[in-house]
């Protein structure tokens, strides 16, 4: 699995987490005007990866 880091049409950072089979799993839901940005919005999903599952 890896993150993806594009530019989108209006010109913004975004980001994708996307699956071995190529699924995206996740998406930053918005965009980012400066890149470090959208970078820190992936830091932020690496971090709470490891939070537990509330059913």
């Amino acid at each position: 699995m890896y993150y993806r880091l594009y530019v989108d049409t209006a010109g913004n950072w975004r980001w994708r987490y996307v699956s071995s089979n190529g699924r995206t799993i996740a998406d930053s839901g918005e965009s980012y005007y400066n890149k470090a940005d959208a970078l820190h919005g992936i830091n932020i999903m690496k971090a709470s990866s490891a939070s537990p599952v509330y059913e």
